[in-house]
């Protein structure tokens, strides 16, 4: 057999492979899109990526090529979903104007707690505040997850000093 051949059906193997799983992958994305809120054909055109960018890296000797594109197919679509459900809170600047306490109701006001805190600081409450997860806000302010961690520390410590001072006056 030519190089030729060989690419033929490879071809051939691709097609073959997109055909046994496409009615999997769109049930899949429409259980999906249903149960989670999320467009089925957003998620479909996830999924159809995913499984586009895996076929020439599969290896049709180990293991059964349709499972893994399908979680191939899963996987890229369950990360959609997770992308699209950040939690939706107030912005820091929208909590200053509407005087939202955190994290309780104890006479805290941010506005408190600013002045306190550094620009670094500053950027992490505010990209927390906005829904996003410690490794979003590390990837906007440019450190890592664990660096957002310490920031956080640091603005509770700031927190719970001024909730100590209210009480103690």
């Amino acid at each position: 057999m030519n190089s030729i051949d060989g690419n033929f059906c490879r071809d051939i193997s691709a097609d073959r492979l997109v055909s046994e799983i496409e009615h999997k992958v769109v049930k899949m994305a429409g259980y999906l899109g249903h149960r989670c809120g999320v467009d089925a054909d957003d998620l479909l055109q996830d999924a159809w990526l995913a499984v586009l960018e895996m076929i020439p890296r599969l290896d049709p000797e180990i293991g059964s090529p349709e499972l893994h594109l399908i979680k191939r197919a899963k996987w890229r679509m369950l990360d959609s979903i997770r992308y699209h459900r950040r939690r939706v809170v107030v912005s820091l600047d929208n909590s200053l104007e509407l005087g939202i306490s955190m994290p309780s109701n104890d006479g805290i006001d941010i506005s408190d707690v600013l002045p306190h805190i550094s620009p670094v600081q500053q950027q992490i409450l505010r990209g927390l505040l906005e829904g996003y997860t410690w490794r979003e806000v590390g990837d906007i302010v440019g450190c890592s997850s664990a660096n957002v961690a310490y920031h956080v520390k640091k603005i509770r410590s700031v927190y719970n000093s001024l909730k100590d001072q209210l009480h103690v006056g």
